[in-house]
């Protein structure tokens, strides 16, 4: 199991299409994905996990991987969350 933490930097944080965006992702690596926010930790492959968290701009939150691909999952979402989801 390995975690980072990142700071959410794109205008509508991690909401609606986002958030989507943030789960295909998720869903893409065979391993288990979670989202930490301060004493909550939810699934990231469930809409509702993570829109329940309510993720704004400028937050910090935890990604946690355990299993196989792991390292690769995090990399991927980390980097998805940098590119600020394509927003302007």
């Amino acid at each position: 199991m390995i975690s980072r933490e990142v700071v959410i930097t794109n205008t509508s944080g991690l909401h609606a299409r986002p958030a989507t965006f943030f789960i295909q992702k998720a869903n893409s690596y065979p391993c288990s994905v979670w989202i930490e926010k301060e004493d909550r930790k939810v699934n990231a492959k469930s809409l509702l996990g993570v829109l329940s968290l309510g993720i704004a701009k400028g937050m910090t939150i935890t990604l946690i991987a355990d299993g196989k691909g792991e390292n690769e999952a995090l990399e991927g979402l980390a980097e998805l969350i940098d590119s600020g989801f394509a927003e302007s």
